[in-house]
């Protein structure tokens, strides 16, 4: 058994929240980060408040959370509190379904609430090529809803108020790797509303001593991100092509470049987030990535080979068409702004998050098919 010397910060800081359990609202608790947010949680024993309003987010995801969550507590000889979850279904766009989450119930029957220690917020409408097609309710969501959350969780009096930034926000800006410092101009309406959601950040910081932290988001993929829908991300929409023998498309010539990273990451440093004692490492925003570059090719190429069926040669027809709108050529991370102040160490690289994903994915693709 390692050492508290030995250990990392990350398994420190879950050693710490296992004897001394906090409240935590996740917002978009329903969908794909969210969900693996509150898996971890409640495997550390945690309460936990969810608030979704299923536009983009679905209740299987949330069962499977809580169904990993309890088998991998009993597998340690732990039981899951069934009522250390309670589950808000609202909108962050009204205020006081906001301010309703900010307070854990432990039973319907209880009047004296816990308040929320650490606010995890995860809800928003993705997608670039969403935010084109519809800008005013990308707006609404992730600037009017951000702006509600903020309100609501000062007025709260939380801990700390951890929001999912985005790499978007660096935009135009030619710089590879990416350091927080240095950004450029916005190439899409959802790029603006990620970086109002930064500046509104730092303006609660100064003008009402709020803590908050900004994780920059670079192509999260793993377990629960749904392959359906025409706003699908890369990774389980080319899976789930290559699977069913349907045409994977790549825009441009696949030289474009992502800095793709694991879930598993993202949740370590959403709880690295919340719990860092080092004042100097609030009010920060943070690359959340693993500070690697694969091209779509490459990735085109990887899922070929993850993919065994010993049934069938898995293979799908490649079509090459025209660079999508708002979108960037190469995306690369300089993780060492969370490596230092965070204690973030990446625990998984593309191989190994494909790896797992493809486990998850394959699953339920069959169990799909198979219903």
């Amino acid at each position: 058994m390692a050492t508290l010397k030995d250990m990392t910060r990350y398994e420190k800081v879950k050693r710490e929240l296992q004897n001394n359990p906090k409240t935590w609202l996740i917002t978009g608790v329903a969908g794909f980060i969210g969900s693996n947010l509150l898996e971890t949680l409640l495997k550390l024993n945690q309460n936990v408040v969810g608030l979704d309003n299923f536009e983009t987010g679905f209740q299987c995801n949330i069962d499977q959370a809580i169904a990993c969550a309890t088998n991998a507590l009993r597998a340690d000889n732990r039981l899951l509190d069934t009522a250390s979850f309670t589950f808000i279904e609202g909108d962050i766009r009204k205020l006081e379904d906001c301010q309703k989450a900010m307070i854990f119930y432990p039973s319907i029957s209880e009047k004296e609430g816990i308040p929320v220690d650490y606010v995890l917020h995860e809800a928003a409408l993705g997608s670039v090529p969403r935010s084109v097609e519809d800008p005013i309710k990308t707006n609404m969501a992730n600037i009017d809803g951000f702006l509600n959350m903020l309100v609501a969780a000062r007025d709260a009096k939380v801990k700390r108020f951890i929001y999912a930034a985005s790499s978007s926000t660096y935009g135009d800006h030619p710089d590879l790797p990416k350091v927080e410092e240095k950004i450029g101009n916005p190439l899409s309406p959802y790029a603006v509303t990620k970086l109002v959601n930064e500046l509104y950040a730092q303006v609660f910081a100064r003008t009402y001593g709020f803590k908050t932290i900004g994780l920059r988001y670079f192509n999260i993929f793993g377990r629960r991100q749904n392959p359906n829908g025409a706003y699908a991300a890369v990774i389980p929409k080319w899976i789930d092509a290559i699977w069913k023998g349907k045409t994977v498309y790549i825009n441009g010539d696949g030289t474009t470049s992502r800095d793709f990273c694991y879930v598993d990451n993202a949740v370590q440093m959403n709880l690295l987030a919340a719990t860092a004692e080092n004042e100097e490492a609030t009010n920060q925003v943070y690359n959340c990535a693993v500070g690697d570059c694969t091209s779509l090719n490459e990735l085109y190429a990887l899922l070929l080979d993850g993919l065994t069926d010993n049934d069938r040669l898995l293979t799908a027809d490649l079509i090459y068409r025209d660079f999508r709108a708002g979108d960037v050529m190469h995306s690369l991370a300089d993780i060492s702004k969370a490596r230092n102040l965070l204690g973030y160490q990446a625990t998984h690289r593309i191989g190994e998050g494909l790896n797992e994903a493809m486990a998850w994915y394959l699953d339920n693709l069959i169990n799909e098919e198979s219903v």
